[in-house]
Parts: structure tokens; C-alpha cells; sequence
């Protein structure tokens, strides 16, 4: 009877063991599940965090991109405004520099109209009596050349004024008289041809001689005030054509006698409101 309550016992001892062992098993793996997934929650919390500061670096970087941004409009605000205000500057200034050089065209037709004016007198003065190769009268922008042969003015190597030439030169100095406000430069020209007396060396000498007795002429005959004149030699560095011919010669051996307008009429010109 004892055996079989010990027997009983034991056996109730074993399959209390067996159970309790399976319940631990089982208990150790639930434990093991959730150690698992604390850690993986435990990760995923720091994906969380690293993503929240993620979020609030981007919205910080958002922040600082979105006053910048601010910044350049109101700069660009600023700059527009002011490259407008320049441009309405360089307009105006512009439009001034229109008005002033439309001024200055006007101006220089009208100083071309007037030695237009003055080489048709002169033309017009000179055509009867002379041959019109012995009298040449340009003019070119705002200056008259008057080219006269030497053979109307002078004999051969001479640099006295021939008394033929009285006609020719009082009718150029009616017309200087009547421009009071032009300068008058006589010019001598020679050929190539050496000369040298006992008053002349070269043709130096002869160009000079030659313009100077022109302009005593003009002064002491014509009663052309000398502050207008001016007297210049050339000698034979400017011809006009080649001195191998006689013809070539002749037609380098002149007098030019050039009106300039003065600056101050130039300036009144500009100052004139007509």
C-alpha cells in the first residue's frame, strides 16, 4: 500500500516538473519575443527621432531659404527702382544730347549756307574778265579757297604785286570786307624750279615773299584790317600736280587766299535760338 502511495507520489512529482519545465520554455520565449520587439521598437523610436530632427532641420533650412528670399525681392525691389530711375536719367540726358547736337547741325548748315553765300559773290565778282583755269574757288565745309595763277598776280621769280592784279585782288577783298567775321590766310605756292637772287634764296623764300605782299596789298590798299590776315608760305612741297610739265609748273606756281570763320562766329551760331 505504501509502495503504491509512493509510487503514486512520485509520479505526481514528475508531471508537476514536466509542466512547470513547458511553462518556462514557454514563459523564456515570450520573453525573448518581447526583448525582440523592444528592440525593434526601440529602433524604430530612433528612426522617429532621427526624422522628427530630419523634419525640423528642413523646416529650419525652409525658414532661412524663405528670408533670404525675402531679402533678394526687397534687394531686387530696390535695384529695379534704382536701374529705373537710371535708365529715366540716360533717357533725359540723351534726349538733351539730341536736342544739342540737332542744335549743332543746325548751326553748321547755317555757317555752310553762309560761305556758300560768300563763294557765290565771289564767283559772281570774278567771273567777268578772267579765265576761269586762273581762278579757282572752292568751298569745303566751312571754309572758301580761292586759288588764283601766279601769272595774274606776279611776273616770273617776282614777288612784287603785278599792276594786273589790282583788279583781281580788289574784287576778292570787296567780298572779304563784307565777312567781317571771317580770318583771311594767303598761301604762296612755287614749283620746283630753283631760284635764289639777291632778295630771294629759295622757293622758300618766294612762297612767303609772295603771301606777304598779297596780304600788304589787301591791307594797305584794300583797307583789310590786319588782325584778319595771315600770311604762309608753301613752297613746293604742295603741289598740285607734277612739275615735269610746263603745264604742271604753271599750274603749282599760285596764290590761295582761304577765308576761315572765326570761332566766335561759330559760337554765336550755336548760341542763336533762330
Amino acid at each position: 500500500m505504501n509502495k503504491k502511495i509512493w509510487s503514486i507520489a512520485l509520479l505526481s512529482i514528475f508531471l508537476s516538473s514536466c509542466v512547470s519545465k513547458k511553462k518556462y520554455v514557454r514563459l523564456e520565449e515570450n520573453f525573448n519575443e518581447q526583448k525582440n520587439e523592444l528592440v525593434d521598437t526601440k529602433a524604430e523610436l530612433m528612426k522617429c527621432k532621427s526624422s522628427s530632427y530630419n523634419l525640423d532641420q528642413q523646416v529650419d533650412d525652409l525658414r532661412s531659404d524663405k528670408k533670404r528670399t525675402l531679402e533678394y525681392v526687397d534687394n531686387l525691389t530696390i535695384l529695379s527702382k534704382s536701374a529705373s530711375d537710371n535708365i529715366k536719367e540716360t533717357l533725359a540726358q540723351m534726349s538733351k544730347k539730341d536736342e544739342y547736337i540737332q542744335h549743332i547741325q543746325k548751326a553748321m548748315n547755317k555757317k555752310d549756307s553762309l560761305n556758300l553765300a560768300v563763294g557765290f559773290k565771289l564767283k559772281s565778282a570774278l567771273r567777268d574778265g578772267f579765265n576761269d583755269k586762273d581762278i579757282q574757288i572752292d568751298v569745303e565745309k566751312t571754309v572758301v579757297y580761292i586759288s588764283i595763277a601766279d601769272k595774274l598776280l606776279f611776273k616770273s621769280g617776282s614777288a612784287e604785286v603785278s599792276s594786273s592784279a589790282k583788279s583781281v585782288l580788289g574784287k576778292v577783298a570787296d567780298v572779304i570786307r563784307s565777312q567781317e567775321n571771317m580770318e583771311v590766310m594767303v598761301e604762296g605756292y612755287t614749283d620746283n624750279k630753283p631760284i635764289s637772287t639777291s632778295g630771294i634764296k629759295d622757293n622758300w623764300d618766294l612762297s612767303v615773299l609772295r603771301a606777304t605782299s598779297i596780304v600788304r596789298t589787301l591791307q594797305n590798299n584794300h583797307k583789310i584790317q590786319p588782325s584778319r590776315l595771315i600770311a604762309a608760305g608753301r613752297s613746293e612741297f604742295k603741289p598740285l600736280e607734277s612739275n615735269s610739265t610746263v603745264q604742271g609748273r604753271a599750274k603749282n606756281r599760285r596764290t590761295r587766299i582761304v577765308l576761315i570763320p572765326q570761332l566766335e562766329q561759330f559760337f554765336e551760331l550755336l548760341e542763336s535760338k533762330e
